[in-house]
């Protein structure tokens, strides 16, 4: 029998500016210099701490690298932490390693670095190819900038390339929103996130927020761009993930099908054996307690009537669905957990059951907030 996936996501916290509409555990440089060496030492603690939450003889089979900005880091710094993660717990022989990259926060040697340490993909993080929107994005890098860093990675050797790009930005219009989706695709990435922007809580949009596309723009962007993407050869697999044959993100599918993940690094969250584990969120504070308990900042059980909810927030998330039985896997219930809620979705049209699988509709894809509230 095939052990489960086990996925491993490595919190790096600082960016060079924080951007208005980021609501992750990021922290603005400002100027400043990342504490590399400390905080990379942390992360090896952390790393001697975490084994005891893993199954042992259990490899890795995905690692990522988000944050924050990795790319601010090292390749020195990046191959000290999987020679790390490989000694505490095994790489499975087709590991997927991913790094998030920024254009303007990286540069064509750190790329060949850290393709040299093991990092088998890189997402870049370009949002945009409207310099007016990229300065209104709060982003460090131009049009120029982010076209340069693709070739900088293709170059370093990476043939395994994701880039980030949203819509529905302030006052953008449809041909605009396409525009940029049509750059990105020129790109030739083996994997898009096109995904719209959200102004959340807590962050500067969300304190003053910017004048948005209306709805009915938002949602001809995001018709129009499905049907361009699928033309280009991207299929949509998630609500904003579209990938080439055979290049869907492992590790993201890792949360999305509720498989279980190991987390390192300042707020990172981790989920193992239906405990849930996040650390503190500062980085001065983790890299005080990185290597005990009190590195942790909360751990919880699932409880069993929290399960299908947790579960199903990832899982509805997959064009695909899931089945009954990865279900029982994954939360030890059975299908009658599920009920009213999908009773009702599927009298609604927003999911539908084939066999044993069950997946969001068309309608329950661009509705997904509405579907899940229904359970």
């Amino acid at each position: 029998m095939t052990a489960r996936p086990l996925g491993l996501y490595v919190h790096l916290p600082w960016c060079v500016a924080k951007c208005p509409y980021c609501d992750f555990n990021s922290h603005g440089l400002n100027g400043r210099r990342v504490d590399e060496s400390g905080y990379t030492q942390a992360l090896l603690r952390d790393l001697d701490f975490e084994q005891a939450a893993a199954q042992p003889g259990r490899p890795l089979t995905s690692i990522f690298f988000g944050g924050g900005t990795p790319s601010l880091f090292s390749a020195d710094a990046i191959g000290q932490v999987l020679t790390r993660a490989e000694q505490r717990f095994g790489f499975a022989n087709d590991i997927e390693i991913t790094l998030e990259a920024n254009p303007g926060a990286s540069d064509a040697s750190r790329f060949a670095g850290y393709r040299a340490a093991g990092v088998n993909r890189l997402s870049i993080g370009i949002q945009s190819f409207d310099n007016a929107q990229l300065r209104r994005l709060g982003r460090v890098h131009d049009a120029d900038a982010a076209r340069a860093a693709v070739a900088d990675a293709r170059a370093a050797g990476f043939d395994n390339l994701n880039v980030d790009v949203m819509f529905a930005l302030p006052e953008q219009s449809l041909a605009q929103a396409l525009v940029d989706l049509d750059a990105a695709i020129a790109l030739q990435p083996e994997h898009l996130s096109w995904y719209q922007l959200t102004l959340e809580p807590g962050t500067a949009f969300a304190r003053r927020p910017p004048p948005l596309p209306a709805e009915d723009t938002a949602v001809a962007i995001w018709e129009q761009g499905q049907a361009r993407l699928a033309e280009a050869g991207f299929e949509q697999y998630e609500v904003s993930a579209y990938a080439r044959p055979g290049r869907r993100c492992r590790h993201n599918l890792t949360y999305w099908q509720f498989e279980e993940y190991l987390g390192v690094g300042a707020g990172a969250h981790g989920m193992v054996g239906l405990q849930r584990r996040a650390r503190v969120r500062r980085p001065g504070g983790f890299i005080r307690s990185a290597g005990g308990a009190d590195v942790l900042d909360d751990s919880r059980y699932i409880e069993p009537q929290d399960r299908p909810m947790e579960f199903l927030m990832n899982a509805l998330r997959l064009n695909n669905g899931f089945t009954v039985e990865q279900f029982r896997l994954a939360t030890g219930l059975e299908a009658a957990a599920l009920e009213p809620g999908l009773a009702r979705a599927l009298a609604l049209g927003t999911l539908e059951q084939i066999d044993d699988r069950i997946r969001p509709t068309a309608l329950g894809r661009r509705h997904l907030d509405d579907v899940l509230a229904g359970f």
